[in-house]
């Protein structure tokens, strides 16, 4: 291992090492904040992943961060106290009673038409599969058509863009299912056995910050393999990797699912620790701030991103709540990405990087550093 590398597996291991400190320094209420933090952090890695080392901008993350967050949040909502004391055997959501016709039945199979679809989420490990699945699914077939079709570039960035908005009206028009504006509160524990989750206790921090920590190990090991080396050349020059014979449209499709996964994972964490989900998570401006974070954070970098994310939100709860900048803090963390953008194009971790890599260069024995800048060689080669 080069001495380079060393130094950056040290960095990742000293930031799981810090997160796993805060519930000895901090108290109830801010463990349950940083929690959630954290799960922003996770957000900034599937970024980094589809943006940073596939090329893809994928503008409607907020599309599969919704999707997972959704379906634990149906099977948590069945779980509450008001679901169960409706007058039924079994639980029905206490708003498709508000939002019944008159005489309607009270069983969650015909209550309204399509309240059939939440049968399956009496179970709380179907609504977790569904939530993994889900957006591995909606991932994989647009991957499928748009890939394909070698649509790239901005273009992407549209599509992915107009499918949210689509699925957020959708939600939204689906009053009677879906709860419409509303979105899903007063939802149930989540539960492991016998044990529940209580959104601030320390045992349900530690349950977001191990996550973490696997999400951020596992995507830095998948992005250091040849199929990570491959799609960072697919991301250089598509048509060089083309002819090379790889199968650009596969490698794509796969990383993208993968980062809609992890969006997705984030979303399920989401729910646990904040106890509800709202079609506002399928907003455009909360996909675009994601693209914010991993901006500032470095979105070349994993680590880079996830702290980016952790640090914008910091920032952005601080200023927000300190008098005198209430109204302003969204210009301030505005000019924080404009002053990133022109000063440090690749991101605070960039700049990092490059003092890692002096750090290397000056270490007793190490060899000189050979910089490649273009994948795809090393694949030719």
């Amino acid at each position: 291992m080069s001495s380079k590398r060393r130094i950056d597996w040290a960095i990742y291991a000293a930031f799981i090492f810090l997160i796993m400190l805060v519930p000895l320094l901090m108290d109830s209420f801010w463990i349950n904040r940083l929690a959630k933090y954290l799960v922003f952090g996770m957000l900034g890695i599937a970024v980094a992943l589809s943006w940073g080392y596939a090329g893809i901008l994928n503008l409607g993350q907020g599309l599969f961060f919704g999707a997972g967050a959704y379906m634990l949040a149906m099977s948590l909502k069945l779980a509450s106290q008001t679901s169960l004391q409706q007058g039924s055997d079994k639980p029905v959501p206490d708003f498709m009673l508000w939002n019944a016709e008159p005489g309607a039945p009270t069983e969650l199979c015909c209550i309204n038409k399509a309240s059939f679809l939440w049968l399956p989420f009496q179970s709380q490990w179907f609504g977790v599969a569904m939530g993994l699945l889900l957006p591995i699914v909606i991932a994989t077939v647009l991957g499928a058509v748009v890939f394909r079709k070698r649509i790239s570039g901005v273009f992407v960035s549209i599509i992915t863009l107009a499918l949210v908005l689509l699925v957020r009206l959708v939600m939204i028009d689906a009053q009677p299912v879906t709860n419409g504006f509303n979105g899903l509160t007063d939802l149930g524990w989540f539960k492991i056995g016998e044990f529940e989750f209580d959104p601030y206790i320390t045992a349900t921090y530690y349950l977001i910050a191990i996550s973490l920590g696997v999400v951020l190990v596992a995507a830095r090991l998948l992005v250091e393999t040849r199929a990570g080396v491959i799609l960072q050349a697919v991301r250089d020059d598509q048509n060089r990797a083309r002819y090379l014979g790889f199968d650009v449209p596969a490698y794509q499709t796969f990383f993208f699912s993968v980062s809609a996964l992890i969006a997705g994972f984030a979303g399920m964490l989401y729910v646990i620790v904040s106890e509800f989900a709202s079609p506002t998570f399928m907003d455009l401006s909360f996909s675009i701030t994601m693209v914010v974070w991993a901006a500032v954070g470095g979105r070349a970098s994993i680590l880079g991103a996830c702290i980016g994310a952790i640090a914008i939100n910091m920032i952005s709860a601080t200023v927000s709540e300190t008098e005198g900048f209430a109204e302003a803090w969204k210009a301030i963390i505005g000019l924080i990405f404009v002053l990133v953008v022109l000063y440090l194009p690749r991101g605070v971790a960039g700049l990092a990087h490059d003092l890692v890599d002096r750090v290397a260069r000056k270490a007793p024995g190490a060899a000189p550093m050979l910089r490649v800048n273009d994948p795809s060689s090393q694949l030719a080669e």
